[in-house]
């Protein structure tokens, strides 16, 4: 069952993200398409629905192998439900608002910010083993977020493109973007700390019916 479920979103979110990178090819023709291709994975939406395509295709292709491992192992499982589940929500609640996306852009969308941030916590919830979890995991995880605000802050300054409109310094100036990107290091704290409760309270449930 978990072969099967994993295999069959592995494939949709392959499926989005390669519609949404066409997508950015053809709606904007006027950009040459290696700049393109660094800004499409500079998005923390693309990178986090990388990791979560990942996540669920080594498994489903080749469980025992290291990747297959690796990926199959709790703290990576958890890492990445986190990352994806802030994506969904910082999406619906700061973005969602600000653009109308239409056709295929549409589909494109709302695979990437709602069906696989869904997909991928119910695959957790549901065939992850829980109970290894500790509480300060969730300050490990954040060094993906530091390396990725790092990385846009340089980016940004060389080329005067933001992928998000709370981190663009440009418009906002430094000190205000960095007091939204520690509003969301924190939130992303908050959700790591969620995740790791439920996985807690699911392992003593589960040692307490082995007993």
């Amino acid at each position: 069952m978990a072969r099967l479920y994993r295999a069959a979103f592995a494939a949709l979110g392959w499926f989005a993200l390669g519609l949404q990178y066409g997508l950015m090819l053809k709606g904007n023709p006027q950009i040459g398409a290696g700049e393109l291709t660094l800004n499409f994975f500079s998005y923390f939406t693309i990178l986090s629905n990388l990791m979560v395509a990942l996540a669920l295709t080594a498994p489903a292709v080749a469980p025992n192998s290291r990747p297959g491992r690796w990926a199959q192992s709790e703290g990576v499982r958890a890492a990445v439900a986190m990352y994806i589940v802030v994506v969904g929500v910082t999406y619906h609640f700061l973005l969602a608002g600000i653009w109308e996306p239409q056709g295929w852009s549409l589909l494109a969308n709302n695979l990437l910010h709602y069906v696989m941030p869904i997909a991928f916590v119910v695959d957790w919830l549901a065939f992850t083993p829980k109970g290894r979890l500790r509480w300060a995991d969730p300050a490990k995880w954040l060094a993906v977020v530091l390396i990725y605000g790092g990385w846009i802050l340089l980016h940004g300054k060389l080329s005067g493109w933001w992928p998000y409109w709370f981190v663009d310094v440009d418009q906002l100036g430094l000190g205000k973007a960095m007091i939204y990107f520690a509003g969301l290091l924190v939130f992303f704290l908050i959700v790591g700390l969620i995740v790791v409760a439920i996985d807690r309270a699911v392992g003593r449930r589960d040692r307490s019916r082995l007993r």
